[in-house]
């Protein structure tokens, strides 16, 4: 078994928000969906230091993360995988989280991308050697490595980096309640939604910084049966239309919301507005460009 390069490997990774989001069929079981998507600066933190053994340890801290059994994690799926794949001894790793779990902020596929990119920092692994163990680890996992603005079809496992001029602030809003993105697809199936997000102008908008078209193509095909399955997220959605943005929308399959504003002073006196909402968390966050950590 190799030595680590490093006694101790840290990481940040972000969430994401689906600025569009269709489906365009199934395959294999598996939905097909063509989405715009952008990081945004709620990241967890992941820190690994190296064992002597084979053997990879997770410790989840915050959001009620501590809960998440093993089996279940896609963080310790992750670490195994890598291990596995390559040969190298395990890691005790201990991940920090700040993005709110069944948001639909990918907090699950962050937390495996962090891991696979802590444990390669320590071990002296190349990127690219990640990416069929992102793939293993769920669709949104690849893209999760490396963040920023991009276009994910297929699965989400296709990945193609879209350059931007400039960033974005926006209001997100977190309800307390939880959206399963597997209930979230079946709902979706009862009541295919027959509108669609032009993907391809929202990613020339983005290329060209032009803020008003990329709000033009804000869209998610999974935002009526988030809102069906869960109150807080259409409580959540309709009082973000009554802050009169730029455009808004559920993130992935809900539960939370996000809107645009055209200034982060409008961004910041939208949250004032939500102010003393029970049960809803408001913040302004910004989108952040790829390799940021």
């Amino acid at each position: 078994m190799e030595r680590a390069e490093k006694s101790r490997a840290k990481c940040r990774v972000f969430a994401k928000v689906s600025l569009s989001l269709n489906i365009s069929g199934v395959r294999g079981g598996y939905h097909l969906i063509d989405s715009v998507v952008a990081s945004v600066d709620v990241c967890d933190e992941v820190s690994a230091v190296p064992r002597q053994d084979g053997l990879v340890n997770v410790y989840m801290r915050g959001m009620g993360s501590e809960s998440i059994p093993p089996e279940r994690n896609n963080a310790v799926r992750a670490g195994e995988l890598f291990v596995n794949a390559l040969g190298t001894c395990g890691a005790d790793i201990e991940i920090r989280k700040n993005i709110p779990m069944g948001a639909g902020l990918g907090g699950s596929s962050a937390d495996a991308a962090g891991v696979l990119n802590a444990l390669a920092r320590l071990y002296g692994v190349e990127k690219e050697e990640l990416y069929p163990l992102a793939d293993a680890c769920g669709s949104d996992t690849r893209y999760m490595l490396t963040g920023g603005f991009a276009r994910l079809t297929g699965r989400g496992e296709r990945v193609q980096q879209l350059p931007s001029p400039r960033t974005f602030p926006m209001l997100l809003l977190v309800p307390e309640g939880t959206v399963s993105a597997g209930a979230c697809y079946g709902e979706y199936d009862r009541s295919p939604d027959p509108l669609r997000a032009d993907s391809a102008r929202l990613a020339a908008a983005l290329a060209r910084g032009d803020f008003a078209g990329v709000c033009a193509n804000v869209y998610n095909a999974l935002g009526a049966p988030a809102c069906a399955l869960c109150e807080g997220t259409a409580e959540a959605l309709a009082l973000a239309r009554s802050l009169s943005p730029a455009a808004c929308a559920v993130t992935g399959s809900g539960s939370a919301v996000f809107a645009l504003f055209e200034s982060e002073e409008l961004c910041l006196w939208a949250r004032e507005k939500c102010r003393g909402r029970k049960g809803l968390r408001a913040q302004v966050v910004h989108t952040v460009r790829a390799g940021a950590r």
